[in-house]
């Protein structure tokens, strides 16, 4: 089944949380650098997981960020220009978060959400990150078959570029929220959200 966008519900905009809502990989990158110096800047993270450009494993990088997580996760600050836009817009739409995290990080991550933007973001959603020490079931594969069982007009914002690909095929509209490693790694945070609503005010219902 093919989601689309409908003309007679406002849209519901799928926000992802880490990298999008938050700034996890900048903090934990800022962090982590002062430990371990690396003549790479954030805004040369053009891969993300970064690990390969940082001359880690992916095993290495997976524990450090999830050592990050665990720490600083609940003291993370929202990205300034996403909680203003939250502030004159959010009334606007329908909202849901949708996070691929760790399953042992999901609830620090649902309690982020609801606590910075709980205002408008009324639903929690997650795909667990596979970690060894899972054993739970698997409803869905990815991201974009989550929202293919929502059924309803949805707009993705995600800074991954397999989470996108994958909503497109599906014909789930998407937008790549700015970072180094996306499409849009040149765009501006304030650009960007002054196209998306455009682009959501274009499917709000004719009053």
């Amino acid at each position: 089944m093919t989601t689309n966008i409908s003309d007679k519900l406002p849209p519901l905009l799928v926000w992802d949380v880490d990298d999008v809502l938050n700034n996890l990989t900048g903090e934990w990158f800022e962090e982590y650098t002062a430990t371990y110096p690396s003549s790479i800047t954030y805004a040369q993270l053009t891969e993300n997981p970064p690990n390969a450009l940082l001359g880690m494993k992916m095993q290495e990088y997976l524990a450090s960020l999830d050592d990050f997580r665990n720490r600083k996760m609940i003291q993370l600050k929202p990205v300034d220009e996403v909680h203003a836009w939250f502030n004159i817009y959010g009334n606007n739409f329908h909202h849901a978060a949708l996070t691929a995290t760790p399953f042992k990080f999901a609830a620090d991550s649902a309690q982020w959400v609801i606590r910075n933007f709980g205002t408008w973001i009324r639903s929690f959603h997650f795909i667990p990150s596979a970690r060894p020490e899972d054993n739970i079931p698997i409803y869905h594969r990815n991201k974009a078959e989550l929202l293919q069982s929502i059924g309803t007009a949805v707009i993705l914002i995600d800074d991954n570029e397999t989470n996108l690909v994958q909503a497109e095929l599906l014909g789930i509209p998407c937008r790549a929220f700015p970072r180094p490693w996306n499409r849009n790694r040149k765009m501006s945070i304030r650009d960007f959200l002054r196209k998306l609503t455009v682009l959501a005010e274009q499917t709000l219902p004719a009053k």
